[in-house]
């Protein structure tokens, strides 16, 4: 049982980010003042679209974008979903081929595997031991019936950054639609789609201090997707239905803070990432890094420590009121191995004993302090347990 009286420290922000209060703020005006419908246009719905607008040239302007390249979604899930989907069905003429990565977002995989359902071929890439692309391999499998291509910028779990600006020059090459999940990399390192070459690109609030349930793709102009929802004109027909208009003036906040607060943090998040991943190699014996060592997004620091239970981990930090996980949010219950330790060629005893610790904007190093205060003795504590159960 938790202790109520501890104050907890959130070293979580890979799942989930808190609500930035100047976000809240707009999120409370816009249901309050702001309630009128964007499509009607009577002087409450034109007030409300104007609302909807703004967020859309926030959004536009945090990734290098034009306005009428956005389309606001439910988040990341929908907006990968919307991209893989209806890219490849709008191609389908021209080719049924299309390659995506071991290591992706299950928004993607899954919506890589409905593809295969209808006949699509698919091409899962490897990756080598940091989690990274080799470009020779995409390469080698791009057919003259390839379509897409579906490559995450920075892994949800061990935080390596891809180089998706090769892979979109190789994209453009072959003339092959290029679609991004940058979910976990938008708001917090600079993000330009014009100069990392996609055509498609997902992003969701929630990672970067936004409100949950709302996300936006970029669909770079004169790109063609199949829709998978049918009924108003909204979002250019792209995604009908009345907006979530209080979450979209969230999400544009977001932006906006973002954009202008992005040095700052990106070089606070770098330097106590840094310091956090030097202490736990360092002090605590058989510690290994997962990811890339250099080319990761800040903050993020992802772990094994064989014979390790990494769910031990995570509820006696819990109860020590430092909050991490031991793999992505969305599947952490699942009671398996991370297919993405499994794809850097990691024994499933020893991705199971993953920690990942993801930090945000108000961590200090009190914090990081606090955490190495529990975590060495956690760990030879946990080894023990696991050592006397063999």
């Amino acid at each position: 049982m938790s202790n109520s009286n501890v104050r907890r420290i959130y070293l979580d922000h890979s799942a989930t980010t808190p609500v930035d209060p100047e976000v809240a703020k707009v999120m409370m005006d816009a249901l309050i003042e702001g309630w009128g419908n964007p499509s009607s246009l009577h002087t409450p719905g034109r007030e409300a679209k104007e609302r909807l607008e703004t967020a859309r040239k926030q959004v536009a302007s945090l990734i290098g974008a034009e306005p009428g390249e956005i389309v606001f979604t439910s988040g990341g899930t929908e907006a990968d979903n919307m991209a893989i989907i209806g890219a490849a069905l709008a191609r389908q003429k021209q080719g049924r081929h299309v390659i995506t990565s071991a290591i992706e977002h299950h928004a993607v995989l899954n919506a890589f595997r409905f593809l295969s359902q209808l006949g699509f071929e698919v091409s899962v890439l490897p990756v080598d031991f940091y989690g990274t692309i080799n470009l020779e391999t995409l390469k080698n499998n791009i057919r003259k019936d390839t379509i897409l291509i579906s490559i995450m910028h920075a892994n949800n779990e061990i935080g390596t950054l891809q180089p998706i600006a090769q892979i979109g020059e190789v994209a453009r090459e072959h003339g092959i639609c290029f679609h991004c999940d940058a979910v976990q990399s938008v708001g917090r390192i600079p993000v330009n789609v014009k100069e990392l070459g996609v055509d498609l690109l997902s992003l969701s609030a929630h990672k970067f201090y936004g409100p949950k349930g709302v996300g936006a793709l970029y669909i770079r102009a004169g790109i063609d997707i199949a829709p998978q929802a049918f009924g108003g004109g909204q979002e250019q027909s792209r995604r009908p239905g009345t907006e979530n208009l209080p979450g979209i003036v969230g999400l544009g906040k977001a932006c906006e803070i973002a954009q202008n607060k992005m040095h700052v943090r990106s070089s606070h998040l770098m330097q106590l990432g840094q310091k956090l991943i030097s202490r736990i190699l360092n002090e605590i014996p058989q510690s290994y890094l997962t990811g890339h060592p250099q080319y990761r997004i800040p903050g993020h620091a992802s772990f094994v420590f064989p014979g390790v239970e990494g769910d031990y981990l995570i509820y006696f930090l819990d109860s020590e009121g430092i909050a991490a996980s031991s793999a992505a949010a969305c599947s952490s219950n699942s009671f398996q191995a991370s297919h993405v330790l499994r794809a850097l060629g990691l024994k499933n005893e020893v991705a199971l004993s993953a920690l990942r610790l993801s930090l945000g904007k108000d961590n200090t190093e009190a914090d990081i302090d606090k955490l190495m205060s529990i975590l060495p003795g956690v760990v030879e504590r946990s080894r023990l347990i696991w050592s006397l159960s063999q």
